[in-house]
């Protein structure tokens, strides 16, 4: 049995597509499995004892950041161990190292909890999502940050469910890091330019210094702390640590990641 936590996210919605339906969702709330439209169980990572995991299973973990990530992961990777699992399939970020900013910090934990646990793992690391840019966009065209001219090889959240279904219905190969991209990597203003392109009408990316930058998320509602982190560390991926890409999800799938271009296309593009 495929266990499928996150099943409600972008990733988990778009796994169960993957695998037709053939997985078991956990999710918080009975009316979410229902709409699902796959088996399913209620419960929650922050009680492990919910997920139901057991000998020969492969469970897909991921879910959001929160306070309590890494606790949670690890617990139930323990969980998982403890039950005999098959595989673990967990969704991380490229780069993740312990002492980085946000979730750079929690992943990199709760990865190294997972490689030492003696479950067969593999690990995702993409960069950023394109879903991502839903909202982004304001009322008189704008959509800021502080990546200056760096790129970032955004990538399809449904690539990466791709790449996750592959993994969890062949047989378990090498425990393995898999970073995974998209087929290019634009500047934003470049990224702006595709916007403008897919939604019609004038968008263009504003470069703010991070002081300035952590001031407009916190004016979104964004806690301070956290709107300060995040302008840095938009600053650090600048610096092009995000500009190559990789062939990873082409050699799992046999076809290129989806471009930006491409998914804007299938999406509509994206609300303003």
């Amino acid at each position: 049995m495929i266990i499928v936590t996150g099943a409600t996210g972008s990733i988990g919605r778009a796994l169960i597509e993957e695998l037709g339906g053939a997985a078991r969702a956990v999710v918080r709330r009975a009316e979410q499995g229902e709409e699902l439209g796959c088996d399913y169980v209620v419960g929650d990572l922050e009680r492990p004892e919910s997920i139901p995991v057991g000998p020969g299973d492969r469970l897909f973990l991921n879910r959001g950041l929160w306070p309590g990530f890494v606790r949670a992961h690890q617990a139930v990777i323990d969980r998982a161990a403890a039950a005999g699992v098959a595989q673990v399939v967990t969704v991380s970020v490229r780069g993740a190292t312990p002492g980085g900013l946000l979730g750079f910090d929690m992943h990199a934990r709760a990865d190294a909890h997972l490689k030492a646990s003696g479950v067969p793992w593999s690990i995702l690391a993409p960069v950023g999502y394109m879903q991502n840019f839903a909202g982004e966009v304001d009322e008189e065209g704008r959509m800021f940050g502080s990546y200056g001219k760096g790129r970032v090889g955004y990538i399809d959240a449904r690539d990466v469910a791709a790449v996750a279904a592959a993994l969890l219905t062949r047989p378990v190969g090498a425990d393995a890091t898999y970073e995974l991209t998209g087929p290019q990597a634009p500047t934003h203003d470049e990224v702006a330019a595709e916007l403008t392109r897919a939604l019609g009408r004038p968008v263009r990316y504003v470069d703010l210094p991070v002081a300035e930058a952590a001031a407009h998320l916190e004016r979104r509602g964004m806690p301070a702390g956290t709107a300060r982190d995040l302008a840095a560390l938009m600053a650090q991926i600048g610096d092009g640590r995000w500009a190559d890409t990789t062939t990873t999800v082409a050699g799992i799938l046999g076809r290129p990641p989806r471009s930006l271009r491409e998914f804007l296309a299938r999406t509509g593009a994206v609300a303003g």
